[in-house]
């Protein structure tokens, strides 16, 4: 009976449009991470290019994805259109994935590259407002931490249906970039069923947001994403080591599918953590796993190693995705959640195409650890900075403020 009680308490505050947008990052992954761990070694095998043609792309990808969310959010927020929005994306994102496997040079693949990250920016921040305003506060957490399952558990099952599709119908790799639109369509349906709540307070955002439309706690936040976004560069230089050690092609993917599904089994426990403890507490933890799997992979010689640094750097993926989303809805007022959201997406899309430029030339010039230390040096600060510049217990949003 405790247990059941329990239990209930565990998934309280979920609704059903919080499983359907689950559901949605669920699709939308699989589509996404079919091609991911193929990507770095297509362009680098298939299309003989770079590390900085690898850095190059995956940088500008995401950060046209999440430059876009800021854009999206403001035009969901100007408009309280949320649904409208995220489906538009979701499409466009299903749609690109099939120009990347007609490429034959990397410009080609950067062309799908982008109109897919377009697109998955362009959902984002107005898919992220129906998810905060599907649960109430004290369930928020748990909310991001359910999609944030949904997605890691997609990213988890994308590489294996890679795998399958190689070894037991030995099809060409340009093949699976042709399939991934079949689970992209099957989240953009999902979306489709998504019952919409009108906003009761109009908003009053503009597309130049200024300094005092959002509190100074959420600038400081933002701050902290940056200080440790200039750092985190793509997963895709984790995939080229792994795979640059001697971890055959099948294994580099499985290695990359077992990351996946650690952050899928991390996202809703540290949500929900979040909900309990603070997400001051359970983000810091993130930075010190990023921190630590980073000084790891710069030092690891040999496949098991550096395959157990990288399931154990899952354990960040699932937490920061979750929790650093929830924690920036906690600064912003409902009508202007999805400026809020797609903003501190937008500081996260900048500062890793950054990362990932400096990580390309590292990369080629310095060596491959150089780019892990890198890293691992800007987790510091930023685990500084959250210390620093977000106070304990910071927790709140503004209208339970004026509560």
């Amino acid at each position: 009976m405790v247990e059941s009680i329990t239990r209930t308490r565990y998934f309280a505050g979920l609704s059903r449009n919080t499983v359907l947008l689950a559901f949605s990052s669920l699709f939308a992954d699989i589509s996404t991470e079919m091609l991911y761990p193929v990507l770095p070694i297509f362009l680098t095998q298939t299309l003989h290019a770079g590390g900085s043609v690898v850095g190059l792309v995956e940088g500008t990808a995401q950060a046209t994805q999440n430059i876009v969310q800021g854009f999206s959010g403001w035009l969901s927020d100007k408009l309280q259109k949320r649904k409208s929005l995220a489906l538009a994306g979701y499409l466009l994102s299903a749609l690109g994935k099939p120009l990347m496997g007609l490429a034959t040079a990397w410009p080609g693949v950067m062309g799908g590259r982008f109109l897919d990250r377009l697109g998955a920016g362009f959902r984002s921040a107005p898919r992220d407002a129906l998810i905060a305003s599907s649960a109430d506060e004290e369930s928020r957490g748990r909310a991001f931490g359910l999609e944030g399952m949904g997605d890691n558990l997609g990213a988890f099952l994308g590489p294996l249906l890679a795998v399958v599709l190689f070894i037991s119908f030995h099809l060409a790799i340009r093949w699976i970039f042709y399939l991934a639109v079949v689970p992209g369509l099957l989240a953009f349906f999902m979306i489709l069923l998504v019952r919409e709540r009108p906003v009761s307070v109009a908003a009053q955002s503009k597309i130049d947001v200024h300094l005092a439309q959002f509190p100074k706690p959420y600038w400081n936040y933002l701050l902290v994403t940056a200080l440790f976004g200039i750092g985190n560069s793509s997963n895709s230089f984790l995939i080229l080591q792994t795979n640059s050690i001697g971890a055959s092609f099948e294994a580099t993917i499985l290695i990359y599918a077992g990351f996946n599904l650690v952050a899928a089994l991390i996202s809703y426990p540290a949500g929900s953590l979040s909900d309990r403890w603070g997400r001051r507490r359970v983000l810091l933890l993130s930075f010190t796993i990023f921190f630590i799997a980073y000084l790891g992979f710069a030092r690891a010689k040999s496949v098991v190693p550096i395959a157990t640094l990288f399931v154990f750097y899952g354990l960040f993926q699932g937490i920061f995705r979750s929790v650093g989303k929830a924690f920036a809805s906690d600064f912003v007022p409902e009508q202007l959640r999805a400026s809020g959201v797609g903003w501190y997406s937008t500081t996260v899309g900048l500062l890793q195409l950054v990362a990932n430029l400096v990580a390309g030339l590292l990369w080629d010039r310095f060596g491959h650890a150089a780019v892990f230390y890198y890293g691992a040096a800007f987790a510091a600060a930023g685990g500084i900075g959250l210390l620093v510049l977000i106070p304990a217990g910071q927790n709140k949003s503004p209208e339970t403020a004026v509560r």
